[in-house]
């Protein structure tokens, strides 16, 4: 087995070790209360129609949101995690092992991509069960479905990596993803149909990809009575996908150029300073 290989795999025990320690963490606390909020909304929309159609709002909401979840985790999830981990010390660690860079990344994948199964998982099964209306998704929508999934983690995952390398401090990450975020996901259609909304706000959220993902699971989870509520009325999967694809390519491409100068420039001086900022905010 070479050193790359041997680093991969690493990478992959690393990634599940650390999902596993998360199980007992807050972080997996916050992740079934934030889930509880997102069912509490599918709670009160299960007995809202969506005019002209026999689906409730919830219907609509509950594919949407898993779209939105897998951004999200894609995006904030790596960014705080790569910019504590620069704080901590763990990047300089790897950096000082040979393909420890390639074990660390590999890691890192392999932990978000657990906890967005486990925050899908959450929100998933009680969902439908709760406001039924899905009968009709089989075996080859719920291929589909996982394919556009998987997509859209790999169109965002690069991004959150970006994010955390350019932020100073695990705040920093926060500002750089979150506040976004929740402003993209606004106008993305994830909780309302995009349709309603003004044509400049659709031409915006088609920019990103929160809006493609939630269209890819709608149309693997929906009924085909359902496209009428999407731009053009239709589900436009070759242009989801092809969006999707290209924030992947290029945040793929994008992405190593800028971990590697980010590990370059780590230092022990550099994280002795973080530490004790981190701690001057503690004390605050």
């Amino acid at each position: 087995m070479n050193a790359t290989m041997y680093a991969v795999r690493l990478g992959l025990s690393r990634g599940w070790f650390e999902f596993r320690h998360t199980l007992a963490s807050s972080d997996q606390f916050f992740n079934v209360f934030t889930a509880t909020g997102f069912l509490a909304v599918l709670w009160f929309q299960r007995d809202s129609p969506v005019e002209g159609m026999s689906l409730s709002l919830a219907s609509m909401t509950l594919p949407s949101m898993l779209g939105m979840m897998v951004a999200f985790g894609g995006l904030v999830g790596p960014a705080g995690a790569l910019s504590m981990n620069r704080e901590d010390g763990t990047l300089l660690r790897a950096k000082a092992i040979p393909n420890g860079m390639t074990g660390y990344l590999v890691g890192r994948v392999v932990q978000t991509s657990l906890d967005a199964l486990f925050s899908l998982t959450v929100v998933m099964l009680p969902g439908a069960l709760l406001i039924g209306g899905l009968s009709g998704v089989g075996f080859d929508e719920f291929l589909y479905l996982l394919l556009v999934l998987v997509v859209g983690m790999l169109a965002t995952l690069p991004w959150g990596a970006v994010a955390g390398s350019l932020a100073k401090s695990p705040q920093g990450a926060m500002g750089f993803t979150m506040l976004p975020m929740m402003a993209i996901i606004s106008i993305s259609g994830i909780f309302y149909p995009i349709s309603a909304m003004p044509g400049w706000l659709q031409g915006v959220a088609q920019v990103f990809p929160v809006y493609w993902l939630g269209l890819g699971t709608r149309s693997a989870m929906l009924p085909d009575a359902a496209v009428v509520m999407e731009i053009g009325g239709s589900w436009r999967s070759l242009e989801m996908f092809g969006v999707l694809g290209v924030w992947a390519v290029v945040g793929f491409l994008l992405a190593p150029t800028i971990l590697r100068r980010m590990a370059r420039r780590e230092s022990g001086a550099d994280m002795e300073q973080r530490r004790h900022a981190a701690l001057q905010r503690g004390v605050g």
